[in-house]
């Protein structure tokens, strides 16, 4: 399996197969939801996107980056995320470089989106049906985010690797300049269990598919089949 890292402004064309990597924080919270009963995750281009999508819809729950804000429910937070009750619902997700990173790649045949929580459902989906040439999304800081890096060369290794210690990865991301903003306040909307969460390996057991629905860019789990 051939594989390359680029960050978002570094992609040209549409890749086949394109594992878009998040780790602090949007693919973590999105697995999160889906594990607290999600149905589907809708990726928004924009805040005002994300909020019409809400007018429409009042019974979604629309999620955003920072601090809380008129007309969304929820921050991109793991750790205030996992408490909530989403059983059936649809989540509007809009991050900084998660959301943008699928996006970026809507055209691509099979889109994943991945933290180190689905790790090992993603590359084992990847194995199944990655084909010989995969594009890994570095989201964070326009490729440069070593939480991101770190878990898109874990999860490329383990699609091709029956044994691959995550220990050193899992290290890299913690030591990240994320974590260390999440660590000192930087960033808003945060709970102090944000980065463990970010950093339980293989935490949920499905991988997340992205694929376009009436015009929206829509994530849904996937624990198996075609």
């Amino acid at each position: 399996m051939k594989t390359r890292f680029l960050g978002i402004p570094e992609l040209t064309g549409s890749p086949t197969v394109a594992v878009v990597v998040d780790v602090m924080r949007a693919y973590t919270v999105a697995a999160w939801a889906f594990a607290r009963g999600a149905e589907k995750i809708v990726l928004a281009e924009s805040l005002d996107e994300a909020l019409a999508l809400k007018a429409r819809h009042p019974d979604w729950v629309a999620l955003k980056d920072g601090p809380p804000a008129p007309g969304f429910d929820a921050v991109n937070s793991p750790g205030l995320l996992r408490s909530a009750d989403l059983g059936g619902r649809t989540v509007v997700q809009k991050t900084t470089a998660g959301t943008v990173g699928a996006l970026a790649v809507k055209e691509a045949s099979l889109v994943l989106c991945a933290g180190f929580v689905v790790a090992e459902a993603t590359a084992r989906l990847l194995r199944e049906r990655g084909g010989d040439s995969v594009t890994f999304v570095v989201t964070g800081e326009d490729g440069r985010a070593d939480e991101d890096l770190a878990c898109a060369q874990y999860i490329a290794r383990r699609a091709t690797e029956e044994e691959t210690d995550a220990s050193g990865f899992l290290r890299r991301a913690g030591a990240s300049r994320a974590a260390r903003e999440l660590a000192e306040g930087v960033r808003q909307g945060v709970h102090p269990d944000d980065i463990a969460l970010c950093l339980e390996l293989d935490r949920f057991p499905f991988a997340m598919v992205a694929a376009s629905e009436d015009s929206l860019m829509v994530l849904r789990p996937h624990t198996g089949g075609r």
